[in-house]
């Protein structure tokens, strides 16, 4: 496999320090490839570079129309080795090459062709009504924040690193970005079809290296204006503490246990594909996963029959064969958290309905391989510690209730508030209960279909701020209120001088 360096101020290096580690792939446990790994110091000089490229540079000065064309010329490099990207995605990650080649590499380059078109279409002035006490001119400039640094998980790196540089790019600002030292190889790759973008020297910054050193400086530094991070609720606070200090702006985008709601008068066949779709996408390694299904009492017996007898022809197995549908979890360590939940599971609620362990059928390369079977627990109160904190594997918790009134109740008795889903025929009952429901997203018949275009994130611990639409370019600006008091308009219109008795 090609080398990997970091890069800083448009030009690649090895980390400082000279130290590597080594990125594996999940499913069959063999090295990939040796990474650079980026301590503090190149931290630093990764965010020196950010800062004089944003105070000294072209990339804020440039016209929406030409940050756009930088992105668009991004997006032709992107589709030019979307073969590599996806290869390298579904290698490192685990994730299928289905969904690298369906979904990542496609929703990477759809939003840089978003915020293209936001560079291009979102004013950056807007004028106001004039002001008749003092006779004035106002307006509202949006500007770029500055120095944005970004912080990503391991389950969609190439799609994560695209939402954070993207808009920050097209709204004007520089750009620092740290993937997960678990799935570096597709963030490290843009790196390079970045450079071949030629972009100004230090606009974006992409270093692969533990958050404890790397993602703290990223988070803490006072010459950073923004940090935006995608991850754990737990993560996510110490972020907002370490941003306190400057008291610099964030968007979080954090942890979920959403409920997925299938009311009496759902097609039940197609609810159950739904449940499963909004569970076990990525091995339920998705941050708004529907993984407490709540069944209304009247159907639910069918529906857990449903569920078990389609869960169990799930095809879980070697991530690069296009037949499956699962492949393996990120890592043996993110197996071993699936596993001691499932243990607790047992516990609480008895034996799951399916799953429980790894597939037995696996064939020998595969041994190794971070592997696990959708499992399913039924009965499941919603007290219990499966339904309330986040497992990030393949575990579904199915929850009785009896009125859409209960449903609404159990699905907002969460510390998230990230996504939900209504499974319902009678769409005004579906959307009378998804208005209740205290999430930032609701799919109705649906799960997981995000886009660009929308905006994605969460109530409650489940974050602040929003990415993607109109929102997430927004939020990369910032708003200065202009007033213009004409100097020739005389001492009249100065009245209010007069306070002062000058």
């Amino acid at each position: 496999m090609a080398d990997y360096q970091l890069f800083i101020d448009g030009a690649f290096t090895d980390a400082a320090s000279g130290e590597t580690f080594a990125t594996y792939n999940p499913g069959t446990g063999q090295k990939l490839a040796d990474l650079p790994k980026a301590g503090r110091d190149d931290a630093i000089r990764a965010i020196e570079a950010a800062r004089k490229a944003f105070d000294e540079g072209p990339w804020p000065k440039m016209s929406g129309a030409e940050r756009a064309a930088k992105l668009r010329r991004i997006v032709e490099l992107i589709n030019q080795h979307s073969a590599e990207l996806a290869e390298l995605e579904a290698l490192d990650s685990g994730g299928t090459i289905l969904k690298a080649q369906m979904a990542d590499v496609p929703g990477a380059v759809s939003a840089f062709e978003w915020f293209a078109r936001m560079a291009e279409e979102r004013p950056d002035r807007v004028d106001l009504e004039g002001s008749p006490f003092p006779v004035s001119q106002n307006y509202i400039r949006y500007e770029p924040i500055g120095v944005c640094t970004g912080i990503i998980p391991w389950n969609f790196p190439l799609i994560m690193a695209a939402w954070k540089i993207a808009p920050a790019l097209a709204a004007g600002n520089t750009s620092v970005l740290k993937p997960a030292s678990l799935t570096s190889l597709s963030a490290l790759k843009l790196a390079q079809i970045i450079a071949e973008a030629d972009l100004p020297p230090g606009v974006v910054n992409i270093l692969a290296g533990p958050g404890g050193t790397v993602g703290e400086e990223l988070a803490s530094n006072p010459l950073v204006d923004k940090t935006a991070f995608t991850g754990s609720t737990e993560v996510g606070r110490r972020i907002m503490q370490l941003a306190s200090g400057t008291v610099k702006a964030v968007t979080l985008e954090l942890g979920g246990k959403s409920a997925n709601i299938v009311l009496d008068d759902a097609d039940l066949d197609l609810a159950a594909a739904g449940v499963l779709w909004g569970t076990f996408f990525h091995g339920g390694q998705v941050c708004e996963s529907g993984t407490r299904a709540l069944v209304q009492r009247g159907i639910y017996d069918e529906f857990i029959s449903l569920l078990v007898e389609k869960a169990n022809n799930i095809v879980v197995g070697d991530q690069m064969e296009m037949t499956t549908n699962i492949g393996p979890l990120v890592s043996r360590g993110q197996v071993e958290t699936v596993e001691r939940y499932v243990k607790l599971g047992r516990d609480e609620v008895g034996e799951p309905l399916c799953g429980g362990g790894a597939p037995d059928n696996l064939p020998d390369h595969l041994d190794k391989g971070a592997f696990y079977r959708p499992t399913i627990f039924a009965d499941v109160d919603n007290k219990a510690k499966i339904a309330q904190e986040e497992i990030f594997g393949p575990v579904l918790c199915v929850i009785p209730f009896d009125t859409d009134d209960e449903a609404v109740a159990i699905a907002n008795d969460s510390i998230y508030g990230l996504a939900g889903g209504v499974q319902s025929g009678n769409i005004e009952r579906a959307e009378a209960v998804a208005a209740r429901m205290r999430t930032g997203t609701v799919w109705i018949n649906d799960y997981h279909l995000i886009s660009p275009e929308r905006p994605f994130g969460g109530y409650k611990q489940s974050g602040i701020g929003r990415e993607l639409g109109t929102q997430g370019y927004d939020i990369y600006r910032q708003v200065k209120h202009v007033h213009i008091n004409p100097e020739t308009s005389g001492r009249d219109n100065h009245f209010h001088y007069g306070v002062l008795g000058v």
